[in-house]
């Protein structure tokens, strides 16, 4: 009999005449609660998030467990790492103004529309990881370049965003999710795909939840840098 431990790692779950890996559904759903919590403003959205990171890098760095590809998507992988890296910066800028007083509806940051200089950043950065992840994927043979390089940059766009708290971060995720949903259904991915939907439905609600918050919440801590006005866009 499998320990709970095994089947995390080998387990799969019996769908028709398939079956699912264990950790491409767990993954999924830490994922999924990271953004949930992303959306409330919850500084736990970091560490839960890091957990489906691990989850959903062990999957993608081995195609095989797709059962249509053999050849890893580093493209996805890759922003695993990302989001491991950026998730900790994250944890820490949210847990620095959340224990310096918050946002004034008890949200650890308080979400604001990101001025023109920052925007053309998210432009730049953008082309440049597009241009650097895609030359890296056509060297190491990820499985499909043109669009993982795509899921990869606007993932880091994203996720950067999101530790910023510009409401802007909801709209990239709507272009990866484009991407990345037809992505994985041709790779095979059908969990992540179909979890890829699922968020398309709460990066649509979170968009309007902090559209909705940068007109009325406000920074409560003294540090200079959040004590900027809110001015939507």
């Amino acid at each position: 009999m499998m320990t709970l431990i095994e089947w995390l790692i080998h387990g799969t779950i019996p769908v028709g005449d398939g079956a699912l890996s264990v950790r491409e559904v767990v993954g999924n759903l830490f994922g999924l609660a990271s953004a949930v919590l992303g959306m409330r403003r919850f500084v736990w959205a970091w560490p839960v998030g890091l957990v489906g990171n691990v989850l959903l890098f062990t999957v993608f760095a081995t195609g095989e467990l797709s059962g249509t590809v053999a050849e890893p998507l580093w493209g996805q992988a890759g922003r695993q790492v990302f989001f491991a890296a950026v998730s900790v910066y994250g944890w820490w800028r949210w847990s620095q103004l959340s224990s310096a007083g918050g946002a004034s509806d008890g949200g650890a940051i308080a979400p604001r529309w990101a001025t023109w200089p920052e925007r053309m950043q998210l432009v730049v950065l953008g082309v440049v990881g597009y241009a650097v992840a895609y030359a890296v994927l056509m060297q190491i043979g990820s499985w499909g370049p043109t669009t993982e390089a795509w899921i990869l940059a606007g993932s880091m766009l994203a996720t950067y965003g999101m530790a910023r708290g510009w409401v802007e971060f909801w709209l990239v995720w709507v272009l990866v999710d484009i991407v990345g949903v037809t992505t994985l259904i041709k790779a095979g991915y059908l969990p992540t795909a179909g979890m890829y939907l699922v968020y398309a439905v709460f990066v649509v609600i979170g968009f309007f939840v902090w559209w909705r918050a940068s007109r009325t919440v406000v920074e409560t801590t003294d540090t200079d840098e959040v004590q900027r006005e809110q001015v939507p866009a």
